[in-house]
Protein backbone atom coordinates (compact mmCIF):
# COMPACT_ATOMS: atom_id res chain seq x y z
CA UNK A 1 0.00 0.00 0.00
CA UNK A 2 1.33 3.16 -0.59
CA UNK A 3 2.17 6.27 1.38
CA UNK A 4 -0.93 8.40 -0.08
CA UNK A 5 -3.21 5.41 0.53
CA UNK A 6 -2.15 5.04 4.29
CA UNK A 7 -2.77 9.01 4.49
CA UNK A 8 -6.00 8.35 3.00
CA UNK A 9 -7.10 5.52 5.16
CA UNK A 10 -5.70 7.94 8.34
CA UNK A 11 -9.09 9.29 10.60
CA UNK A 12 -8.63 13.15 10.24
CA UNK A 13 -8.36 14.93 13.92
CA UNK A 14 -8.24 18.63 15.19
CA UNK A 15 -6.37 17.72 18.26
CA UNK A 16 -8.08 20.97 20.45
CA UNK A 17 -11.71 20.00 19.22
CA UNK A 18 -11.17 16.24 20.32
CA UNK A 19 -9.49 17.67 24.17
CA UNK A 20 -12.74 20.28 23.91
CA UNK A 21 -15.34 17.11 23.60
CA UNK A 22 -13.47 15.32 25.94
CA UNK A 23 -13.80 18.02 28.31
CA UNK A 24 -17.75 18.41 27.71
CA UNK A 25 -18.69 14.73 27.70
CA UNK A 26 -16.50 14.61 31.08
CA UNK A 27 -18.80 17.25 32.92
CA UNK A 28 -21.41 15.61 31.36
CA UNK A 29 -20.77 12.42 33.14
CA UNK A 30 -20.47 14.40 36.85
CA UNK A 31 -24.49 15.53 35.93
CA UNK A 32 -25.53 18.49 37.52
CA UNK A 33 -22.31 17.74 40.34
CA UNK A 34 -19.43 20.57 39.66
CA UNK A 35 -16.21 19.12 38.60
CA UNK A 36 -12.60 20.83 39.27
CA UNK A 37 -10.38 21.72 37.22
CA UNK A 38 -7.93 19.31 38.61
CA UNK A 39 -10.31 16.37 37.96
CA UNK A 40 -10.48 17.62 34.40
CA UNK A 41 -7.24 17.63 34.04
CA UNK A 42 -6.84 14.24 35.44
CA UNK A 43 -9.89 12.79 33.48
CA UNK A 44 -8.92 14.04 30.13
CA UNK A 45 -5.08 13.61 30.38
CA UNK A 46 -4.67 17.28 29.41
CA UNK A 47 -2.00 19.76 30.88
CA UNK A 48 -3.55 22.64 32.96
CA UNK A 49 -3.16 25.42 30.84
CA UNK A 50 -4.79 23.82 28.18
CA UNK A 51 -8.04 22.69 30.43
CA UNK A 52 -8.60 26.18 31.80
CA UNK A 53 -7.61 27.89 28.00
CA UNK A 54 -10.69 25.37 26.82
CA UNK A 55 -12.86 26.13 29.86
CA UNK A 56 -12.82 29.87 29.23
CA UNK A 57 -13.14 29.46 25.87
CA UNK A 58 -16.44 27.35 26.05
CA UNK A 59 -17.62 29.52 29.20
CA UNK A 60 -17.64 32.45 26.93
CA UNK A 61 -20.28 30.43 24.18
CA UNK A 62 -22.46 29.41 27.32
CA UNK A 63 -21.39 26.01 27.14
CA UNK A 64 -19.71 25.25 30.26
CA UNK A 65 -20.74 27.47 33.49
CA UNK A 66 -18.33 28.07 36.30
CA UNK A 67 -20.01 27.01 39.61
CA UNK A 68 -21.24 30.20 41.33
CA UNK A 69 -19.14 28.92 44.26
CA UNK A 70 -16.05 29.18 41.90
CA UNK A 71 -14.92 25.67 43.02
CA UNK A 72 -15.66 23.87 39.67
CA UNK A 73 -17.29 23.37 36.34
CA UNK A 74 -20.37 21.88 35.08
CA UNK A 75 -22.31 22.13 31.70
CA UNK A 76 -24.01 25.37 30.37
CA UNK A 77 -27.65 26.02 28.94
CA UNK A 78 -25.70 27.45 26.15
CA UNK A 79 -26.02 24.09 24.41
CA UNK A 80 -29.46 23.89 24.50
CA UNK A 81 -29.04 26.89 21.76
CA UNK A 82 -27.54 24.23 19.32
CA UNK A 83 -29.94 21.80 20.62
CA UNK A 84 -32.67 23.72 19.47
CA UNK A 85 -31.90 23.07 16.16
CA UNK A 86 -31.94 18.88 16.85
CA UNK A 87 -35.33 19.44 18.69
CA UNK A 88 -36.76 20.15 15.62
CA UNK A 89 -36.72 16.20 14.58
CA UNK A 90 -37.39 15.05 18.37
CA UNK A 91 -40.93 13.78 19.19
CA UNK A 92 -42.81 16.69 21.20
CA UNK A 93 -42.06 19.17 18.32
CA UNK A 94 -43.40 16.81 15.85
CA UNK A 95 -46.28 15.00 17.91
CA UNK A 96 -47.37 19.22 18.85
CA UNK A 97 -47.02 20.31 14.98
CA UNK A 98 -50.74 20.10 14.16
CA UNK A 99 -51.67 21.21 17.65
CA UNK A 100 -50.01 24.43 17.33
CA UNK A 101 -50.08 24.83 13.74
CA UNK A 102 -54.18 24.86 14.34
CA UNK A 103 -53.35 27.05 16.99
CA UNK A 104 -51.29 29.59 14.52
CA UNK A 105 -54.10 29.56 12.25
CA UNK A 106 -56.90 30.37 14.42
CA UNK A 107 -54.81 32.74 16.37
CA UNK A 108 -53.44 34.71 13.42
CA UNK A 109 -50.32 34.88 15.23
CA UNK A 110 -47.34 33.69 15.98
CA UNK A 111 -46.90 30.69 18.06
CA UNK A 112 -44.13 29.05 19.79
CA UNK A 113 -43.47 26.09 22.18
CA UNK A 114 -40.49 27.07 24.69
CA UNK A 115 -39.08 24.50 27.14
CA UNK A 116 -37.27 25.61 30.81
CA UNK A 117 -32.95 24.94 31.47
CA UNK A 118 -31.89 26.59 34.67
CA UNK A 119 -32.61 30.54 34.64
CA UNK A 120 -33.39 30.49 30.88
CA UNK A 121 -36.16 29.82 28.36
CA UNK A 122 -35.38 28.26 24.93
CA UNK A 123 -37.89 28.21 21.84
CA UNK A 124 -37.73 24.57 20.47
CA UNK A 125 -40.72 25.20 18.04
CA UNK A 126 -42.51 28.30 16.35
CA UNK A 127 -45.56 28.56 14.23
CA UNK A 128 -46.58 31.33 11.79
CA UNK A 129 -49.96 31.91 11.43
CA UNK A 130 -49.66 35.88 9.84
CA UNK A 131 -46.33 35.54 7.86
CA UNK A 132 -44.93 39.03 7.38
CA UNK A 133 -46.25 40.73 10.31
CA UNK A 134 -42.50 40.70 11.69
CA UNK A 135 -43.08 38.62 15.33
CA UNK A 136 -40.81 35.82 15.09
CA UNK A 137 -39.66 33.81 18.05
CA UNK A 138 -37.08 31.73 15.95
CA UNK A 139 -35.72 28.02 17.82
CA UNK A 140 -33.07 28.08 19.94
CA UNK A 141 -34.22 31.68 20.84
CA UNK A 142 -33.41 32.74 24.53
CA UNK A 143 -35.11 34.59 27.37
CA UNK A 144 -34.78 34.96 30.78
CA UNK A 145 -37.12 32.79 32.84
CA UNK A 146 -38.79 35.98 34.47
CA UNK A 147 -39.53 37.23 30.82
CA UNK A 148 -43.23 38.53 29.99
CA UNK A 149 -46.44 36.28 29.32
CA UNK A 150 -44.15 32.80 29.48
CA UNK A 151 -42.24 34.51 32.70
CA UNK A 152 -45.33 34.51 34.40
CA UNK A 153 -46.82 31.26 33.77
CA UNK A 154 -43.59 29.87 35.03
CA UNK A 155 -43.62 31.96 38.06
CA UNK A 156 -47.64 31.26 39.25
CA UNK A 157 -47.20 27.42 38.69
CA UNK A 158 -43.97 27.77 41.25
CA UNK A 159 -43.82 26.23 44.47
CA UNK A 160 -44.23 28.94 47.12
CA UNK A 161 -40.92 28.60 48.41
CA UNK A 162 -39.27 28.79 44.74
CA UNK A 163 -41.67 31.39 43.48
CA UNK A 164 -39.92 33.58 46.46
CA UNK A 165 -36.42 33.13 46.04
CA UNK A 166 -37.14 33.62 42.11
CA UNK A 167 -38.15 37.09 43.43
CA UNK A 168 -35.17 38.17 45.01
CA UNK A 169 -33.15 38.62 41.96
CA UNK A 170 -32.53 42.01 41.25
CA UNK A 171 -33.30 41.60 37.59
CA UNK A 172 -37.00 40.43 36.57
CA UNK A 173 -38.23 40.92 33.09
CA UNK A 174 -41.66 40.02 33.74
CA UNK A 175 -42.31 43.94 32.07
CA UNK A 176 -39.53 43.93 29.64
CA UNK A 177 -37.10 46.36 31.48
CA UNK A 178 -36.09 45.41 35.04
CA UNK A 179 -36.73 48.27 36.30
CA UNK A 180 -40.87 48.50 35.49
CA UNK A 181 -40.59 45.64 37.74
CA UNK A 182 -44.09 45.82 40.45
CA UNK A 183 -44.34 42.96 42.50
CA UNK A 184 -47.90 44.23 43.84
CA UNK A 185 -49.29 43.75 39.97
CA UNK A 186 -47.20 40.86 39.62
CA UNK A 187 -48.85 38.98 42.67
CA UNK A 188 -52.43 40.16 41.42
CA UNK A 189 -51.64 38.98 37.61
CA UNK A 190 -50.40 35.43 39.31
CA UNK A 191 -53.50 34.72 41.17
CA UNK A 192 -55.23 35.60 38.08
CA UNK A 193 -53.27 33.02 35.81
CA UNK A 194 -53.61 29.98 38.36
CA UNK A 195 -57.17 30.58 38.15
CA UNK A 196 -57.22 31.14 34.43
CA UNK A 197 -54.48 28.74 33.17
CA UNK A 198 -52.89 31.38 30.81
CA UNK A 199 -51.27 34.79 31.68
CA UNK A 200 -51.25 38.15 29.80
CA UNK A 201 -48.58 40.57 28.31
CA UNK A 202 -50.43 43.48 26.94
CA UNK A 203 -47.51 45.86 25.06
CA UNK A 204 -45.26 46.06 28.14
CA UNK A 205 -42.10 44.79 26.09
CA UNK A 206 -43.18 46.68 22.89
CA UNK A 207 -46.28 48.68 22.32
CA UNK A 208 -48.96 47.08 20.46
CA UNK A 209 -47.64 43.78 20.46
CA UNK A 210 -49.43 41.50 22.87
CA UNK A 211 -48.75 37.97 24.11
CA UNK A 212 -50.75 35.40 26.00
CA UNK A 213 -48.92 32.04 27.79
CA UNK A 214 -49.82 28.76 28.99
CA UNK A 215 -47.92 26.14 30.65
CA UNK A 216 -46.99 22.87 30.18
CA UNK A 217 -46.36 21.38 33.76
CA UNK A 218 -45.13 17.78 34.16
CA UNK A 219 -46.90 15.29 36.30
CA UNK A 220 -46.01 16.82 39.74
CA UNK A 221 -47.76 19.59 38.33
CA UNK A 222 -43.96 21.81 37.82
CA UNK A 223 -43.58 23.81 35.29
CA UNK A 224 -41.05 22.83 32.20
CA UNK A 225 -42.21 24.76 29.66
CA UNK A 226 -45.14 27.09 27.59
CA UNK A 227 -47.18 27.67 24.48
CA UNK A 228 -47.35 31.70 24.03
CA UNK A 229 -49.08 33.44 21.22
CA UNK A 230 -47.09 36.76 19.99
CA UNK A 231 -49.15 39.19 17.92
CA UNK A 232 -50.71 42.36 17.64
CA UNK A 233 -54.17 41.53 18.77
CA UNK A 234 -57.01 43.34 21.09
CA UNK A 235 -56.49 42.70 24.73
CA UNK A 236 -60.20 41.71 24.25
CA UNK A 237 -58.47 38.97 21.84
CA UNK A 238 -55.94 38.10 23.77
CA UNK A 239 -58.43 36.48 26.65
CA UNK A 240 -59.24 34.26 23.84
CA UNK A 241 -56.44 33.07 22.69
CA UNK A 242 -55.17 32.81 26.16
CA UNK A 243 -58.10 30.03 26.76
CA UNK A 244 -56.94 28.89 22.65
CA UNK A 245 -53.58 28.11 24.29
CA UNK A 246 -54.57 26.33 27.73
CA UNK A 247 -56.75 24.10 25.12
CA UNK A 248 -53.76 23.56 22.93
CA UNK A 249 -51.58 22.42 26.10
CA UNK A 250 -54.18 19.76 27.55
CA UNK A 251 -54.26 17.97 24.05
CA UNK A 252 -50.34 18.26 23.79
CA UNK A 253 -49.96 16.50 26.90
CA UNK A 254 -52.56 14.09 26.66
CA UNK A 255 -51.09 12.52 23.21
CA UNK A 256 -47.37 13.26 24.78
CA UNK A 257 -47.93 11.25 27.75
CA UNK A 258 -47.21 8.17 26.48
CA UNK A 259 -44.46 8.76 23.87
CA UNK A 260 -42.23 11.31 25.67
CA UNK A 261 -40.64 11.69 29.01
CA UNK A 262 -39.11 15.15 31.03
CA UNK A 263 -36.29 14.55 32.74
CA UNK A 264 -34.48 16.09 35.81
CA UNK A 265 -31.29 17.93 34.39
CA UNK A 266 -29.77 19.35 37.29
CA UNK A 267 -30.91 20.34 40.74
CA UNK A 268 -32.34 23.72 40.17
CA UNK A 269 -35.18 22.17 38.13
CA UNK A 270 -33.65 22.59 34.55
CA UNK A 271 -35.19 19.80 32.23
CA UNK A 272 -34.19 18.26 28.90
CA UNK A 273 -36.01 16.68 26.77
CA UNK A 274 -35.46 12.89 25.92
CA UNK A 275 -37.47 10.39 23.84
CA UNK A 276 -39.23 7.50 25.73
Amino acid sequence: MSADNNQANKPYKVPAVEQAIRVLLCLADNGSNPKSLTDICQEVGIHRSKAFSILNTLNEHGFVKKNPNRKGYVLGPGLLTLAGKLLETLSLPRLAEPVLQDLAKKAGATVALGIISDDKTYVVAEYLGAPGIGVSSPIGYVTPITYGAHGKVIAAFLPEDELEELLKNKDLYFYGRPEKFNKKRLQEELVRCRRNGFALELGDIQQGMNAVAAPILDHNEYPIGYVTIVGFFTEAEAAQLGQLAVDAVKIISQEAGHMMLWQKANQRKSYTLISA
